[in-house]
């Protein structure tokens, strides 16, 4: 039989175990896993707490390079992940004079938002035309 003094030591460490428990939401299985195995061990950690920049080395080819040195990347559909690439080239090497040619400037960048793709490029200070109406100075 459990007396009361047993029952109340007994929640005493159930609570000490859940004042220390970690109010983590994991956002895996075996993330949880391991959180508790650490937790269990008594070993403290900070869970993505901590952000890490780091750059994945990629290659651009620029769809025209004209002996002017202008680039003109040609787009008709404009995927985010190509403007990232436009954004992340243009940022790190600000001496190359890259335009954007549209097939369509004003389509919406996503069903969801209401920025085109004329918008986007004059919010990020890349001159943009469409194929039909090249400006001559571009090219010579």
């Amino acid at each position: 039989m459990t007396t009361s003094k047993q029952s109340i030591a007994w929640a005493k460490k159930a609570y000490k175990k859940l004042k220390e428990r970690k109010n983590n939401k994991f956002r895996s299985g075996l993330e949880k896993q391991i959180g508790d195995l650490l937790t269990e061990l008594g070993i403290s950690y900070e869970y993505e707490s901590t952000k890490i920049s780091y750059t994945i080395p990629h290659n651009y080819t620029p769809d025209f390079v004209l002996p002017n040195h202008v680039i003109l990347e040609a787009k008709g559909y404009w995927e985010a992940s190509d403007r990232r690439k436009i954004k992340a080239v243009r940022e790190q090497n600000p001496d190359l004079d890259i335009r954007m040619v549209f097939q369509s400037p004003y389509n919406k960048i996503s069903k969801k938002s209401k920025t085109t793709y004329a918008q986007w490029c004059e919010r990020h200070n890349i001159p943009w035309t469409t194929w039909q109406e090249i400006p001559m100075e571009w090219l010579i």
